[in-house]
């Protein structure tokens, strides 16, 4: 059966911004092997991927159709595309590209990375050639982590990672909501891309992380009402986990002054000094988000 597309479901859409939970908590071999390859046109990339998404050819096909003429960036029409293939989202879920890579980035077998080699190595260079930004990003869930993530702790997401640039988009009822127990991830980063104009939908304000991204959980904060609020920091670790896709240096980092918090948190009161020093001069550290430190 051909997998149900609908550019109007923006429930559906939203479900990478999500993609959390799967993440394992013990370390894997670092992500390597795809560098080697060539990079080759979107068709002969997926070609390998057909058994694991059924309904991959199809959806590069549309992936294509939709790119700009000329793609934003300098990127060619393969590499655009490969990003927009990414960031689609169609029934069912477990069927999506998004959702598959992710599955296979987290598995402790790195042989079964293998297919994926060719796709990887398009959508890697793809990302390697939009620049790093430092900002604070968001994304969420619909439960308690507040176990998985304690303070001081160390953390490694082995997924590509979706996140937004506003909170408040977190809070729509199409997303996560504004009742019940949820946890809200604001995420220090320094290596995001930007995927606005790479992506199948454009107004989302996109922020990709890469996988295998190593972060400090800075705080875990009860924000009342069932919302959690967990703090990362991207750190680097001492050796790289994934891979370059060439060695040529990464192009500068944008720095990127966060928004202003959302309504929710204005409702809170204010918080004490913050005690996380800025990093680098122009970053925030977030702070502003602070209510009471559990």
């Amino acid at each position: 059966m051909a997998a149900k597309y609908s550019e109007d479901d923006d429930l559906q859409h939203h479900l990478r911004f999500s993609d959390i939970t799967g993440e394992p908590r013990r370390m894997l071999l670092p992500i390597q092997g795809y560098e080697r390859k060539p990079v080759v046109s979107l068709e002969e990339a997926i070609e390998p991927l057909v058994q694991f998404v059924p309904d991959v050819k199809r959806m590069a096909y549309v992936a294509k159709m939709k790119c700009n003429s000329p793609p934003a960036d300098d990127l060619t029409t393969d590499e655009s595309a490969a990003i927009i293939l990414y960031s689609m989202e169609w029934e069912p879920q477990e069927e999506c590209l998004y959702f598959v890579s992710n599955a296979t980035l987290r598995e402790e077998n790195r042989r079964k990375l293998v297919p994926w080699f060719l796709y990887l190595k398009l959508v890697l260079t793809a990302l390697s050639r939009l620049p790093s930004e430092q900002r604070t990003v968001y994304r969420g869930v619909k439960c308690d982590m507040r176990q998985q993530y304690k303070k001081g702790d160390t953390i490694i997401w082995w997924g590509f990672s979706s996140c937004r640039t506003t909170m408040d988009v977190l809070e729509n009822d199409q997303f996560l909501g504004s009742t019940g127990t949820r946890t809200f991830f604001s995420i220090e980063c320094k290596s995001g891309k930007d995927i606005q104009q790479h992506s199948q939908y454009k107004t989302e304000n996109e922020i990709l992380l890469l996988p295998a991204r190593q972060f400090q959980v800075v705080a875990c904060l009860n924000q009342s009402g069932g919302l959690y609020m967990i703090q990362l920091r991207e750190i680097d670790p001492p050796y790289p986990l994934l891979e370059p896709v060439s060695k040529d240096p990464p192009k500068p980092a944008k720095i990127v002054v966060p928004h202003p918090p959302p309504s929710v948190i204005k409702t809170i009161h204010s918080s004490p000094k913050p005690s996380i020093k800025p990093t680098q001069k122009g970053m925030i550290s977030g702070n502003f988000l602070l209510h009471s430190e559990i």
